[in-house]
């Protein structure tokens, strides 16, 4: 069996981990400062903080920023529910931003035009959330603008993406938002197990997420509403949540940290070789916009009408028979029968139901063998109903 993504978990990886379990510290301790440091570091961002899964970190980014009952969040519909998910643990309402036909990503066509729309009632969104599908960065430097523009804050979900590069510079270093957010998932480029980090430049938002995924808890006094009983003295100051990454996760993510350039050039010479063995004109290759440098968390292609009769379902059923775990990231949130309950038309998604009906995440991992990925390539290009009659 291929997967579509496969965590490499290394002998010093292994070590990390086994060191914390023989520490005094499993859960609070040094390590998750030291992973958080080296994330922040990496990113160029001021502010990092360790919680325990990309969803967590959605949430207490939306908190952070006060979205509310009443408020307004949109995103891309090709993402995984989480990305809307945050909103609605706030009480806020979501909306979806159709995709760019060439990147998967916000289409800022699309934003804007909505926007202007949006001006016109009296509804703009208070937060919109950028998803940087595939690990490509989204058009940010325009996001950014409109965000100035119309007055929206800006959450980057880059749960794809760390350790890509958007106008050179690292994602996460939020130059065009207010919090990025990654995911530490097993199948992302590195991994904690399970986890996510937030990260911001802004002073007053990093008190926030650090209260928002401890509890709502300051030990501060300069936090506090009134002066410490005692040195012992803590207060609970909003109502947050158990959101916190464990040093045994940390560990596996700091070490991971030394790998993440190895991780991600490696995924580039996957790509690469993909890009160089597939010239099927029924197939659609991911297209990297010049301004960005992907972490290539996926690899997606895209099976377009064809004279052959080959048909997106039976790529995707040939591939899994062969062993092949391929996926498609995502069906479209509006879809999932929860949100259709809200009313959201398809007609308004025309480049994200294009994509739906298309798109197919063949394997992408570091690990990935020459072999591995030649058997990928065989079987795509393969005749369905091939037989070896000798």
């Amino acid at each position: 069996m291929i997967p579509y993504g496969r965590q490499d978990i290394s002998e010093a990886d292994i070590l990390a981990v086994v060191d914390v379990l023989k520490s005094d510290f499993l859960t609070q301790g040094p390590v998750v400062p030291a992973f958080e440091k080296a994330v922040s570091e990496y990113c160029n961002s001021n502010f990092a903080f360790a919680v325990n899964s990309a969803t967590s970190a959605l949430h207490i980014a939306c908190l952070a920023l006060g979205v509310t009952k009443g408020d307004l969040v949109w995103t891309s519909p090709i993402t995984f529910v989480a990305s809307a998910n945050c909103a609605l643990y706030c009480d806020a309402d979501v909306d979806f931003v159709d995709i760019d036909a060439a990147t998967y990503n916000m289409s800022v066509s699309a934003l804007e035009e909505k926007l202007i729309k949006a001006d016109k009632i009296g509804r703009l969104p208070k937060v919109v959330i950028p998803v940087h599908l595939a690990g490509q960065s989204c058009e940010m430097d325009k996001i950014h603008a409109l965000g100035q523009k119309y007055g929206f804050r800006i959450i980057e979900d880059a749960s794809h993406a760390i350790g890509g590069k958007y106008k050179g510079n690292a994602i996460g270093g939020c130059q065009y938002s207010d919090i990025t957010v990654f995911s530490f998932h097993p199948v992302k480029i590195i991994t904690t197990g399970e986890g996510g980090m937030c990260l911001t430049n802004d002073a007053q938002i990093s008190v926030l997420l650090n209260r928002y995924r401890s509890h709502g808890i300051v030990r501060q006094a300069s936090e506090m509403t009134n002066v410490p009983d005692g040195p012992w003295y803590y207060q609970q100051i909003e109502l947050g949540y158990n959101y916190r990454m464990t040093d045994i996760q940390a560990a596996l993510g700091l070490s991971q940290m030394k790998r993440l350039d190895e991780f991600v050039s490696a995924r580039h010479e996957i790509a690469d070789c993909y890009n160089e063995l597939l010239h099927e004109e029924w197939l659609e290759l991911p297209w990297q916009h010049p301004d960005t440098y992907s972490g290539l968390h996926l690899f997606i292609i895209r099976v377009k009408k064809n004279k052959l009769g080959i048909t997106h379902r039976q790529l995707f059923e040939k591939l899994r028979t062969a062993g092949i775990l391929v996926n498609l990231h995502y069906i479209p949130v509006y879809r999932h029968p929860y949100y259709a309950k809200i009313g959201f038309k398809k007609s308004e998604f025309p480049q994200s139901e294009a994509y739906y009906s298309e798109a197919i995440s063949i394997p992408m991992f570091a690990s990935m063998t020459k072999n591995e990925q030649q058997f990928v390539v065989d079987v795509i290009k393969k005749p369905s109903g091939h037989q070896n009659l000798f």
